[in-house]
């Protein structure tokens, strides 16, 4: 479904600069959306005109398949589903504290004071700044300062959230914090939509990238399809992402196995996993491309543990009965990964966990969580980038925790469980303190606990 649409879209500023020219896109709901392209390519320039802030000199933009209308109540009415965050926080933040802040949106679009009050509580909950509601805004950090933007948008419950340059002038851990957020609230149905020029960062996080230069759409696709395109990238004057160009070199090396271009560094690794090739005897009946279980192996053919369990493809069968097979390690014994949902925390029960689970490697998401393992002494591993790091270490073996709330747990869950299908490589993984959805059992045959959705 296209929730947001332009038509032949042109802007010139009073001084003769064409600043967008000729732009046709499609947004789809509910999608990850990044616009990559260098400064003055015109990013900032189409934000302001996708929420009406500047209207176009030609062309339309369409919400819901409706053209805007520029009077004021409409405006008030587009302003409030899609919701845009500056790049400069402090463009944005003018409230004596941080309360007034968040509460001006909703109380603009008439809202009554309880529901103000909600709207407010909640954002500011949503982004981890409850205990500051009260600070001048003034007196916070640059990644505070984002996050009361953030939240100034969100108290609007806006279908749409743009957000012009979102990690600039952060540290790489308020960066992260900020990009789970986005996450949180794509997994609860905003559509999201960034401009960047971190190639990085749009190649990892986004469903859908469409390329600017000089005022222009020059290109458009998934981030596989984009990136990969050396032509495009040079006349946008951008690089290719670091780990699609890692992965390139490696495979120009005959090192990389797998076909599908990694974004992340578990899927760069499992790239690097080689096929195990060996020669069997098989029975009268099967063919090229069966599949064939090898039973239990040992000694070099067990690279996980001393026994393994073992199936594998048939590539090519000899005249003499033999047959040359690619083992499929699917069901190898590595680590596993719990995810615990910090709304319904109790710290006995994470004590327990991370004794009878033998948890070697805690990692938090979402301000909250993090704020609540720093109050009651739990250590934590990592605290950015936990979803990957949590992976890796789990493919070493490793028994890992998770602490997240809201709508971070289901994406952490869905992007293991992703990992899990497509590597080859079963771990066990799942949520231990939602009895709704989920079950904690203690497998009876090797006395270790796994999860079973």
């Amino acid at each position: 479904m296209i929730i947001l649409e332009t038509r032949d879209l042109k802007y010139t500023y009073p001084d003769g600069t064409v600043a967008i020219q000729d732009l046709n896109i499609e947004i789809k709901k509910g999608k990850k959306v990044a616009f990559v392209g260098q400064n003055g390519s015109g990013k900032s320039t189409l934000f302001l005109l996708l929420n009406g802030t500047l209207k176009p000199a030609e062309g339309d933009v369409f919400f819901h398949g409706v053209p805007f209308k520029y009077d004021s109540k409409s405006l008030r009415e587009i302003r409030k589903s899609i919701g845009i965050v500056f790049q400069n926080s402090d463009d944005q933040i003018f409230a004596p504290t941080v309360y007034q802040d968040v509460a001006f949106g909703p109380a603009n679009l008439g809202y009554s004071k309880e529901r103000v009050d909600t709207c407010v509580q909640q954002a500011l909950e949503q982004v981890g700044l409850s205990r500051l509601k009260d600070k001048p805004p003034h007196h916070l950090s640059g990644g505070q300062k984002k996050r009361v933007a953030i939240a100034g948008i969100m108290a609007m419950e806006p279908e749409v959230i743009i957000l012009d340059e979102p990690l600039s002038n952060l540290d790489p851990v308020g960066a992260d914090e900020i990009m789970d957020l986005l996450n949180e609230f794509n997994q609860f149905g905003s559509t999201i939509i960034i401009s960047t020029h971190d190639v990085d960062l749009a190649y990892r996080w986004s469903d859908y990238v469409f390329l600017l230069s000089n005022s222009k759409i020059i290109g458009q696709g998934t981030p596989a399809e984009v990136f990969k395109d050396f032509d495009l990238l040079k006349k946008t004057g951008l690089r290719q992402p670091t780990t699609l160009e890692i992965y390139h070199e490696i495979e120009r090396r005959g090192l990389a196995s797998g076909g599908n271009s990694p974004k992340t560094i578990p899927d760069l690794v499992n790239t690097l996993k080689p096929i195990d090739l060996i020669w069997v005897d098989v029975p009268p009946g099967i063919k090229e491309g069966d599949s064939l279980n090898l039973g239990i192996m040992y000694g070099q053919y067990a690279t996980q543990s001393p026994y393994e369990a073992v199936n594998a493809t048939v590539l090519h069968i000899h005249p003499d009965g033999r047959a040359i097979v690619e083992l499929k390690r699917k069901g190898i014994k590595a680590g596993g990964v719990l995810i615990y949902d910090t709304d319904n925390y109790s710290l006995p029960e994470v004590k327990q966990i991370l004794k009878e689970g033998e948890i070697v490697f805690v990692g938090a998401m979402g301000k909250k969580s993090k704020i609540l393992a720093e109050h009651d002494g739990i250590r934590l591993d990592v605290s950015s980038g936990v979803i990957d790091k949590t992976i890796l270490t789990a493919l070493c073996g490793k028994r890992c925790l998770i602490l997240t709330a809201g709508g971070m747990v289901d994406h952490a869950l869905k992007r293991i469980k992703e990992y899990v299908e497509t590597s080859g490589i079963e771990f066990t993984v799942g949520v231990v303190n939602r009895e709704e959805d989920y079950q904690w059992i203690e497998e009876t045959n090797d006395s270790t606990e796994t999860l079973k959705v």
